[in-house]
């Protein structure tokens, strides 16, 4: 007798801080891929990226919990609690802990465009099917990427995303017509440039000689 297996999405990253964007897209994957849950994996550190301007994991996750706002949307520190550090030991752990689901890992565009230079970055395509969302500025550039020619047989058609989850990796799907400005860089810099702001209205007026 057949098991209909949990389908959960997974959507990784610093979230640093987690904004509109990711939302955004969680909503789109919800509903595109027939997702029962998806998760927010905040990673205690990503290992391509400084850690220098990287708030604490606990402020990142009260920040993603705020934000998420959905039912089915789950913030977790998984990787902190198992140990992992790269996206591919992480998916390995997730695969052997919860045979009865089937996980998506969700990513931009971006991440498409330089995902082979991730640690074992062809494992991550054997070990679960992909779904990518398109970006401003790197939608095209990420379907020429590295990734995306050397598996280009495998990428599977936008009508049959809800199917995504059960396919036989690799599996990989884009779905265009998805893009959402946020950017937590951009949300960095802003709050960098008013701080700045800040701490300039608070200097003692230079006296009149």
């Amino acid at each position: 007798m057949a098991i209909n297996k949990r389908r959960i999405g997974l959507l990784g990253g610093s979230f640093n801080p987690a904004h509109g964007g990711h939302r955004h897209i969680s909503h789109i994957a919800l509903k595109r891929l027939g997702l029962d849950e998806l998760w927010w994996m905040v990673s205690p550190q990503n290992p391509l990226k400084p850690q220098a301007g990287m708030a604490p994991l606990r402020e990142r996750m009260a920040r993603a919990a705020k934000t998420a706002r959905h039912p089915r949307i789950r913030v977790t520190d998984i990787e902190s609690r198992i140990g992992t550090q790269y996206t591919a030991d992480t998916l390995a752990a997730l695969v052997h802990r919860f045979p009865d689901v089937q996980f998506v890992w969700l990513m931009g565009a971006d991440n498409l465009q330089q995902i082979h230079r991730w640690d074992r970055w062809e494992q991550i395509f054997n070990l679960v099917p992909i779904a990518v969302f398109g970006r401003p500025a790197y939608s095209l550039v990420a379907l020429r990427s590295k990734a995306a020619q050397r598996y280009r047989t495998r990428r599977v058609p936008e009508g049959e995303a809800r199917a995504l989850g059960a396919k036989p990796t690799p599996a990989w799907l884009f779905l265009p017509g998805v893009l959402h400005f946020g950017s937590a860089t951009a949300i960095r810099r802003r709050r960098a440039s008013a701080e700045r702001l800040a701490r300039r209205s608070l200097k003692p007026a230079t006296p009149l000689s």
